[in-house]
């Protein structure tokens, strides 16, 4: 009796719609039916919305932290916005600016000058970072899938993604929009 054999993948750089013997990302996320595409598409479409949903747990994340700096500060801790900036230096000679005080041959730290806003405690930071983090991940993610050309899987991204943004996407701050140009996705590939 013959030795099974492997499944292959395989692998186009050009557009394509084959469905048997497709990989996605992994070669043990290996297609071998019709059936397993429609739920690796289906897979692919809620990986779509879950990122989505990380994007505005984010924001949120972000807006309670603010609100948490903003209440210290009015109860009378050091987390006021002026408070990061800089008092300047009984040294600095005339004429000089503070860019040109923190050089790199100063010995002062270079990105000091430039932080502007509040410190944000150790736990946020962390939760942040995580956020941040897990929304990187799935972004570059969602990258390779759609990097295998397939127009299925093509397809089931964008749906994803147009569908996570019409259930998370529900309000807009139109002052935030207005006056800051909406927010900095960070590094998502979309």
């Amino acid at each position: 009796m013959p030795a099974p054999t492997a499944p292959v993948c395989k692998l186009h750089m050009l557009w394509n719609t084959q469905i048997e013997n497709t990989c996605i990302v992994f070669r043990s996320w290996h297609i071998s039916t019709k059936l397993t595409f429609l739920f690796s598409c289906l897979a692919i479409i809620a990986l779509c919305v879950f990122h989505e949903y990380i994007r505005v747990l984010q924001k949120q994340v972000d807006y309670r932290v603010a609100l948490s700096l903003k209440d210290k500060a009015k109860l009378g801790g050091s987390a006021t916005p002026g408070s990061a900036r800089r008092s300047p230096s009984p040294t600095r000679g005339r004429g000089s600016s503070p860019e040109e005080e923190s050089g790199l041959l100063s010995g002062r730290r270079i990105f000091a000058a430039k932080v502007k806003g509040v410190p944000v405690p150790t736990p946020s930071r962390v939760l942040r970072a995580s956020i941040y983090g897990a929304s990187v991940f799935i972004s570059f993610f969602l990258m390779l899938v759609f990097m295998t050309y397939n127009a299925y899987l093509i397809t089931s991204v964008v749906i994803g993604a147009a569908l996570g943004h019409y259930v998370f996407g529900g309000t807009l701050n139109p002052d935030a929009v207005l006056n800051e140009g909406g927010q900095d996705k960070g590094m998502a590939c979309h």
